[in-house]
């Protein structure tokens, strides 16, 4: 793992509110909407990568979605949405990773990431969290992801971040995956910023 990726995150999940961070939404609507649109049955394993201290798995857990995971790169990230959720949170799988050394035990119906893969800016990083994201699909799983669109910010919580078009995201995934839907979105920040999302869904081929 990362040292200093793993020490950065650790300082912000430490250091900022929840509620304060730009990525932060009371209610994630649009990650909802996509991992129901993918039509998995309630008891699917779904894994939030990246998931941070965001109310994804508070929804998942009040939606009736039973096999929950939830990865992070910080453990006081994970920590802090077990303390939210309270005795809901014992039915959660906390996992602390670095999503590139992530060695799934199991495999997934669903992977949903709005927070990681945008801060992979390089060919070698993202060749091996795809390598992870293959690994961990069940055949034919659902691949739901939000990172920043071609309009969105080029910097985020002090790092820089790619931004994608959907032209840019179908030539990386398209030997894998299949797209089934893409949305734009301006997300709102708790400043009262505009960031602009690119919302997909993929479909794994195998």
């Amino acid at each position: 793992m990362s040292a200093s990726r793993k020490d950065h995150w650790e300082h912000v999940y430490q250091t900022q509110s929840p509620t304060k961070v730009s990525w932060y939404q009371p209610v994630p609507a649009q990650s909802m909407a996509l991992i129901r649109s993918t039509g998995v049955p309630a008891e699917a394993p779904i894994i939030d990568v990246g998931a941070g201290t965001a109310t994804l798995v508070d929804v998942l857990l009040n939606s009736d979605f039973s096999d929950i995971s939830v990865l992070d790169i910080a453990a006081a990230a994970l920590t802090e949405s077990s303390k939210r959720l309270g005795g809901a949170g014992t039915s959660v799988h906390w996992i602390e990773s670095d999503v590139l050394e992530f060695e799934p035990s199991r495999r997934y119906y669903v992977w949903h990431d709005r927070a990681a893969f945008h801060f992979l800016t390089d060919a070698t990083s993202v060749s091996q969290y795809l390598d992870v994201l293959r690994t961990a699909l069940i055949p034919k799983g659902h691949f739901v992801l939000g990172t920043f669109g071609p309009e969105g910010p080029d910097r985020c919580s002090g790092s820089e971040v790619q931004r994608y078009s959907i032209e840019q995201l179908t030539n990386l995934l398209e030997a894998d995956f299949e797209l089934t839907s893409f949305e734009l979105e301006d997300h709102s920040t708790p400043t009262g910023n505009v960031q602009q999302y690119l919302y997909s869904v993929w479909r794994s081929k195998i």
